[in-house]
């Protein structure tokens, strides 16, 4: 395993940085089964990977939505699977008190981005020591985020990364700016989080929607913009998924979209 970066926690070097999992941490057994699928895809292609997996979700439109098994089992979920497999984990904090307990679990805390503005959690995320991923506001320039990356250097932590999730297109729909990938990179490494780019929020129903065949085509326009990695939900079946299932990619096609956005990536090193 490559070693991380002193000022930033990179490890990926100039290979494709990969972040994928379930949205949310479901059980012991759907957790494992995507966190091998994901292995096995990235080591066959000799790719970077950290497992993500949210172990509460705290935004939801409806308040019958799922939010989670229980924060400890969820985390100990995280860890094991971290412990198991050798690998590098990620899961979102909501609050400023929950850093520190999600720290014990995983190596990379996850800012949302409707939060990417708070400063008590984003010094409260810094000061555990751990890489801290800030996702870009929806409502949000790209150059705003060097004032997120100020926050988590100033208390201390030079290890700070972005993730663009795309922008509200009016009411219910994302665009992502490909102009956002080079800005952004003067502040650190940038994830693309590609299929959150592609929701469709806000619906009637309560219910978020998505475009999830259109993953491989912001996928790969992301990576040719200059993201140094990408940032992808997986489930073997998205239609019985949880949470997010409607922008989610099956697990059976990650492997040959991460191959396309291999060569992509390789052509832009070169």
């Amino acid at each position: 395993m490559e070693q991380p970066s002193q000022t930033t926690g990179w490890t990926a070097g100039n290979k494709l940085q990969i972040i994928a999992g379930p949205c949310a941490i479901e059980g012991e057994e759907i957790a494992n089964r995507v966190a091998d699928g994901v292995a096995e895809a990235c080591t066959a292609l000799d790719l970077p990977f950290i497992f993500k997996g949210s172990y509460r979700k705290a935004n939801r439109s409806r308040l019958d939505s799922f939010t989670g098994i229980g924060d400890e089992k969820a985390l100990a979920i995280l860890q094991a699977i971290g412990q198991r497999m050798g690998i590098r984990t990620t899961t979102d904090i909501h609050a400023a008190d929950e850093a520190a307990m999600a720290a014990d679990c995983v190596d990379v805390l996850q800012i949302p981005a409707f939060l990417c503005r708070q400063t008590d959690l984003l010094v409260a995320a810094a000061k555990t020591g751990k890489v801290v991923n800030v996702k870009k506001g929806q409502f949000l320039a790209p150059e705003a985020m060097e004032h997120a990356i100020r926050k988590i250097h100033e208390s201390g932590n030079s290890k700070a990364w972005l993730t663009e999730r795309g922008t509200m297109l009016g009411y219910q729909d994302m665009v992502v700016d490909m102009r956002g990938f080079p800005v952004m990179r003067q502040f650190g490494p940038v994830i693309a989080d590609i299929t959150h780019s592609l929701q469709q929020p806000n619906q009637p129903s309560g219910v978020t929607g998505g475009k999830p065949g259109l993953i491989a085509t912001v996928g790969k326009a992301a990576v040719a913009a200059g993201a140094n990695g990408v940032f992808i939900e997986t489930h073997p079946d998205p239609a019985s998924a949880l949470s997010d299932g409607a922008n989610m990619l099956p697990l059976n096609r990650l492997y040959d979209l991460l191959k396309q956005l291999k060569r992509v990536h390789e052509a832009v090193q070169n």
